[in-house]
């Protein structure tokens, strides 16, 4: 596979085909730039500058697109495509040639005998997207033209992310004009957005686009329709001499002149982060796989406030605790950001409240939502990670007391009914609330609600004590090594008498005091892959044989076997039927990542073991090139052919994969990869 991730005409031969695939480019601040492959935007949340105006959240479209036409001699060319009722206009399609990630978004079109080259980057740090355009060949110019003109008119939405614009007498249309500066500022409660460019004329004549469809959200079963604004127009005349133009999006002045500069820092960025943990003597093809995925892990790390973050998935998802704890290994660590890895874990630290960790952090800045039982336990892997990679004791101490007052909580019991019941495992359910990662819910209906004692989460209470006895030795708090490890014992020993299905070689999903749920889901691969394990050695082969035979797809683990009365085969249509599909055999690619270091344990670590675990791993790798390309989707179909679906990018899937493939597959230690940070 080459780390250049390309497609031709001949790969895209109709629209359709064109509009099924997404880029995206992200600015570590939760803003971001995405479109299709054509530029054609697909869904609400496209857009060339997504500017997060309260990092990570705060997120407003600025400038939806940029609508071209090139003009050689008396020829116009329209190279943006847009779908309209009943239409498609322009059809810029048409001169599509190629598209490549090189490494952010280029795109190739040919009209007039001209190739002209678009290329979309972001500037890492900045709410600012560069565009730029460049002439590659003058030899077949139409009727041998010397100079072209392209012009540029930028559409504009001015509106939260997750809403849509129409047109209004509210919209102040005024262009405040500077030398190769236009500012525009349509509401008085948001951001001025200026536009650096070289043109040689700017038209100010401002009016609507009206009734731009989105293909998506109408696939979403959402409001798909809305009015752009186009407040001027920039004409840049394009020569053999000056073969190229640029403009700057942002919500700071920056003129073109600035552009060349911060493209050659946005190339050395990259580079080095493509470049982390890749060995020299390493086959190249090994070597594009790991860029791609490191440069995959770097757009889910951002900022919030003067710490660092992790965004759960793109488009619409802002920090959640849960997919950060479980990110955190794959993203920071087996990348060697071992910084980063400690911004996150002190920004979560922080916001622990009765023993809870946050779900997630609103968009809107309210106060964080508390309603997740597995977010805080999988906080205890995520500092015991960082440890073993990171070797830095005397953080993981400044962290302990906030450890120990979590497991204090959960012993006496917090919020939604969590705590540890009688027997030493852990409860946790309240009517009408989704705690675990299988939170699907629609209105008042919890389509998943394993109220009373999920397995993965006796799985993450019993690591979380272990350790904690660890960390009590580390801070010589030597009652506290004797009261977790005997907390941990008991757990241990009701959770083999009370979980394993005798004559099945498998576990309950959920345990109550009315009953026991013997759906057979994937949730308990974790009592394997976690660090600690509760399963003698012939239960935990079982476990991983079973996940393997009934929930392993090409593209990760059915999250409910097809045998089951309640399987849903398609994730797709309005938000009721996807939610209610979302847990119910929907196929999660990160899930990947458990199961095999599960394989790898019960497997033994050999070559043999390796190679079937890159097996594994195989197809998930090749769908780099599709949906989100140079990603991982959040989800695929549990029925055969597996269409991707809902985030075309999503923080756990990429993480997983790169941490099984480090740790697991290639076997990298901790112990190098500190050498290196």
């Amino acid at each position: 596979m080459s780390a250049i991730l390309q497609f031709d005409r001949t790969l895209i031969p109709d629209l359709s085909a064109a509009l099924g695939n997404e880029w995206l480019e992200t600015n570590g601040l939760g803003g971001y730039a995405s479109s299709s492959l054509i530029g054609a935007n697909t869904r609400r949340y496209h857009g060339l500058l997504v500017a997060a105006t309260k990092p990570p959240v705060g997120r407003i479209v600025m400038l939806s697109k940029l609508e071209e036409t090139l003009v050689v001699n008396d020829s116009r060319f329209q190279l943006a495509t847009n779908q309209y009722p009943g239409s498609v206009h322009p059809d810029g399609f048409q001169f599509f040639r190629n598209f490549r990630l090189d490494p952010y978004p280029i795109v190739t079109f040919e009209a007039g005998g001209l190739q002209i080259e678009k290329s979309v980057f972001m500037v890492n740090g900045e709410n600012t997207t560069v565009v730029r355009y460049q002439v590659m060949d003058w030899r077949k110019a139409e009727g041998g033209a010397k100079v072209c003109k392209l012009e540029l008119r930028p559409l504009i939405a001015f509106r939260d992310f997750h809403g849509l614009t129409h047109a209004n007498s509210a919209l102040d249309p005024t262009v405040e004009l500077q030398d190769g500066m236009a500012s525009v500022q349509p509401y008085g409660d948001l951001p001025l957005l200026y536009f650096g460019h070289n043109a040689k004329t700017v038209e100010t004549q401002g009016c609507w686009y009206n009734k731009f469809e989105y293909a998506r959200e109408q696939d979403r079963g959402l409001d798909f329709q809305e009015d752009l604004f186009n407040p001027l127009t920039l004409t840049v005349e394009l020569s053999p001499k000056s073969p190229e133009t640029w403009v700057v999006a942002s919500l700071q002045p920056r003129s073109a002149s600035d552009a060349p500069a911060l493209r050659t820092a946005d190339l050395a960025y990259r580079k080095k982060i493509a470049e982390i943990g890749i060995k020299p003597s390493a086959p190249k093809a090994q070597s594009d796989i790991r860029r791609l995925l490191n440069t995959a892990a770097d757009q889910f790390i951002v900022a919030r406030g003067s710490n660092k973050t992790v965004i759960a998935g793109y488009h619409w998802f802002s920090d959640w605790g849960r997919d950060t704890m479980i990110s955190l290994p794959g993203l920071t660590l087996c990348t060697g950001r071992f910084d980063a890895a400690k911004d996150i874990l002190q920004t979560f630290a922080g916001s622990v409240s009765q023993g809870m960790l946050p779900n997630r952090f609103s968009d809107y800045g309210e106060e964080p939502e508390y309603n997740t039982v597995d977010a805080t336990l999988w906080f205890f892997h995520a500092v015991h990670e960082y440890s073993r990679y990171s070797g830095d004791t005397e953080f993981v101490l400044k962290l302990y007391p906030v450890l120990r007052e979590i497991v204090d909580f959960h012993v006496r019991g917090t919020r939604h009914g969590i705590h540890m019941d009688s027997d030493g495992l852990l409860a946790a359910g309240a009517p009408g609330v989704q705690l675990t990662w299988m939170d699907a819910k629609v209105g008042d209906w919890v389509v998943t609600p394993r109220c009373g004692k999920p397995v993965e989460i006796q799985a993450l209470w019993y690591n979380a004590l272990r350790v904690m006895e660890g960390f009590a030795r580390q801070a010589k708090d030597k009652d506290s090594v004797t009261r977790y490890a005997q907390m941990a014992e008991n757990a241990k020993q009701s959770f083999n008498r009370e979980f394993w299905i005798e004559g099945t070689g498998y576990l309950y999903d959920v345990v109550t005091d009315s009953g026991k749920d013997a759906s057979l889901r994937p949730n308990q691969i974790f009592t394997v892959s976690l660090p600690h394990s509760m399963l003698e050695p012939k239960h935990a082969a079982a476990v991983v044989a079973i996940v393997d035979k009934e929930l392993r797809t090409p593209y990760g683990l059915r999250t409910l076997a097809r045998s089951h009365h309640d399987y849903r085969g398609r994730f797709h249509g309005n938000p009721m039927e996807r939610d209610s599909a979302y847990h119910q055999g929907t196929v999660w690619p990160w899930l990947i990542g458990p199961f095999v270091t599960a394989y790898m344990k019960t497997n033994g670590r050999n070559r043999q073991s390796r190679e079937q675990a890159a097996s594994f791993l195989a197809p998930l790798l090749g769908q780099f090139g599709h949906a989100g390309i140079g990603q991982i989707s959040e989800v695929f179909d549990g029925d055969e052919l597996h269409h991707p679906g809902a985030c075309i990018a999503q923080a756990w899937s990429v993480a997983e994969v790169l941490r099984c493939l480090v740790e697991d597959i290639q076997g990298v230690t901790p112990e190098s990869l500190r050498k290196k940070a």
